[in-house]
């Protein structure tokens, strides 16, 4: 008795890789690199309006006051404290808050 055995005759690889390659690259682009390149222009937009008297963070973890912007330059001047200035470049802030604005009274507005 002789046997044969059939084997499942599947497509060359090298045929089908050029577009799984291409799939994972658009979901790369689309989900990582896209995202990212929104984020810095955001950033970039934010640090560009960067005022006297915002609040930042830098990536040192140091919270302080702007208290000088030089146009033209990627350096401001934080207060950390009232005797404490430092010149910071733009690049190391983590975070930018807008001035604090006080809270209007609800109270005088009701009466």
């Amino acid at each position: 008795m002789q046997t044969s055995f059939v084997f499942a005759q599947a497509a060359n690889p090298m045929d089908t890789f050029p577009l799984v390659m291409l799939g994972i690259l658009a979901i790369v682009f689309f989900m990582v690199i896209l995202p990212q390149q929104r984020k810095a222009k955001e950033f970039a937009a934010t640090m560009d309006k960067i005022r006297r008297g915002d609040t930042v963070v830098t990536s040192g973890g140091f919270v302080g006051r702007v208290s000088k912007v030089v146009d033209g330059s990627d350096e401001i001047e934080v207060e950390l404290n009232d005797q404490m200035k430092v010149r910071v470049l733009k690049s190391t802030l983590i975070s930018v808050r807008a001035k604090n604005e006080p809270v209007k009274d609800s109270a005088s507005k009701a009466g």
